[in-house]
């Protein structure tokens, strides 16, 4: 039995209801908890009003009980997961020395397992002069780290979605006028109050900058931009090494629609980029970066990794020092795997290179010596925000001197009329 476009979007918001109804259950972490308990009211109230006919209503409700009420409650109380201090510490030692990290780290807190792009989020705070107890609240506001890896979010998304074609009206394939569902351009802010976006924006926010960069570095190779492309490529890759397969997949799509000389430039713009942003903080912190930044992460710092979900990376390690070795080259296998195949297929497609990345991505995951369920986000993200940008049925094709495009019913659209972006 086919369920009706309304009782599946019920499900998914009662879905989502008992997700957050999990946090308060099971989780140690306060901010987790007051998230869970303002999600799970906001996704049932979207439940309701989807039942009731009214989808516009419902987006709203999502928004408000998953992201606005949780997000501020906790900025202004000064709550939320360790990585918010971290970055804002980051911040005021880069201001106070030119250095990023703590020499020596003694406790978990003291580890900043980020490259030195992250600490530019952390600099509202030092220059507003805050130090989180006593402040008023435009200094918690406008320095919280969240509030500016939101920002970077959502102004990469927005530039991507320009760059592909979208229109300020819904995107392609949604009209103004509709509500969750109506088409693809529907389910960016659908996706905004998921959990996938609202948990980590409303507790963290460490993530969702390099999702952005990721996004905007596929819709800038889809668009053939090289250079935009590789400068996108070179912000993420300054946040966490984790953003390296992201390269791959980027150049791969460039060379597949534009060929060998724009993809090189795209892998030198990143590569330059990337070494300008990360070499004077190397060159400084040597120790400190490697053992912060790529040690701690893996499971090889003297002080033990928090991120211990039971993934199987995870468990390999537990077997013994061998184990370690073990997950370490599973976690080279499936990344070679993920590059055999950039090279036997390689994306056509921003959905094609969104799914790739998301692939690789999960592969690391959860093949890594140390990881979080939570970072599984970020491929999901991916995927979803690849088909809230996309055509629906076919992808925009590019041949020779002309686009032809299915929202045009065939026609051929000249290089010189105003380019909507294309997806081949």
């Amino acid at each position: 039995m086919t369920l009706s476009p309304t009782a599946r979007w019920t499900t998914g918001w009662l879905s989502a209801a008992a997700w957050a109804l999990s946090f308060p259950l099971f989780s140690a972490l306060a901010p987790h908890r007051l998230w869970g308990w303002c999600a799970a009211a906001g996704y049932l109230g979207a439940a309701a009003a989807t039942a009731l006919g009214r989808r516009r209503a419902a987006l709203a409700a999502a928004l408000l009980g998953a992201v606005a009420v949780p997000l501020l409650w906790l900025v202004l109380t000064g709550q939320g997961q360790s990585e918010v201090t971290v970055i804002e510490r980051s911040g005021r030692l880069l201001l106070d020395s030119g250095r990023l990290y703590v020499d020596r780290p003694a406790h978990v807190e003291e580890y900043t397992p980020y490259l030195p792009g992250m600490a530019l989020l952390g600099i509202p705070r030092a220059l507003l002069g805050g130090d989180g107890s006593g402040d008023g609240w435009a200094v918690r506001l406008l320095g919280d780290a969240r509030i500016w890896c939101a920002a970077a979010l959502f102004g990469c998304l927005w530039a991507a979605r320009r760059l592909l074609g979208g229109g300020p009206g819904g995107g392609p394939g949604g009209g103004p006028g509709g509500g969750p569902g109506d088409g693809p351009g529907r389910l960016l802010p659908v996706l905004v109050a998921s959990p996938v976006v609202a948990l980590p924006l409303a507790v963290s926010g460490v993530d969702l900058p390099l999702a952005g960069l990721c996004c905007l570095a596929l819709a800038a190779a889809a668009s053939g931009r090289p250079v935009l492309t590789g400068a996108a490529l070179a912000g993420a890759c300054a946040l966490k090494w984790t953003a390296l397969p992201a390269v791959a997949v980027a150049v791969a799509l460039l060379a597949v629609l534009r060929g060998g000389r724009p993809a090189a430039r795209c892998a030198l713009v990143a590569a330059g980029g990337t070494a300008l942003l990360v070499l004077p903080a190397a060159l400084l912190q040597p120790a400190e970066l490697w053992r912060q930044v790529f040690a701690f992460p893996t499971g090889r710092a003297q002080v033990p990794t928090p991120a211990s979900s039971p993934l199987p990376g995870r468990l390999l390690v537990e077997l013994g020092p061998w184990g370690w070795y073990l997950a370490v080259g599973l976690l080279l296998s499936g990344g070679l795997a993920v590059a055999l195949s950039l090279l036997a297929r390689p994306p056509r497609t921003v959905v094609a290179a969104a799914d790739r990345l998301a692939l690789g991505l999960t592969l690391a995951f959860l093949l890594a010596p140390a990881g979080r369920f939570g970072y599984l986000a970020l491929p999901v993200l991916l995927s979803v925000w690849a088909r809230s940008v996309a055509v629906p049925g076919a992808s925009r094709v590019v041949t020779g001197s002309f686009r032809l495009r299915p929202s045009d019913g065939g026609r051929p659209r000249e290089r010189n009329e105003r380019p909507g972006g294309h997806f081949a």
